[in-house]
């Protein structure tokens, strides 16, 4: 029906976040969060998924199933090929450049004489 995915996607192409998508379907907060951190396919009650996937429809969001053609125009993405779910790996962090040597610090020149 949703995948987590697709959600996640729906609410940036609305620029919503994830209390405002609950507001509008009318499913608690922490089922709204649930459902978009399982994997693959969102499973559940078919009622709350059901009012998500209406709301979002009445926002202006078509979801496109996979092999589906998508002929009602608008703007939006499409995943060519899912992929395998992978672990998200931070960037590894670059090396810290190395300090300069501080230049040595001159003798001081002796007291002139008086």
């Amino acid at each position: 029906m949703i995948t987590s995915a697709q959600m996640r996607a729906a609410r940036a192409l609305l620029g919503i976040d994830q209390r405002q998508l609950a507001e509008m379907s009318g499913v608690s907060l922490p089922t709204i969060q649930r459902m978009e951190a399982s994997d693959g396919t969102v499973r559940g009650v078919i009622d709350t998924l059901t009012k998500v996937v209406e709301a979002l429809d009445r926002a202006g969001i078509t979801l496109i199933g996979d092999n589906a053609e998508s002929l009602a125009g608008g703007r939006g993405v499409r995943l060519k090929q899912p992929k395998p779910a992978q672990p998200f790996k931070p960037p590894a962090q670059p090396p810290k450049p190395a300090q300069p040597a501080r230049p040595a610090q001159p003798a001081k020149p002796p007291p002139e004489p008086r």
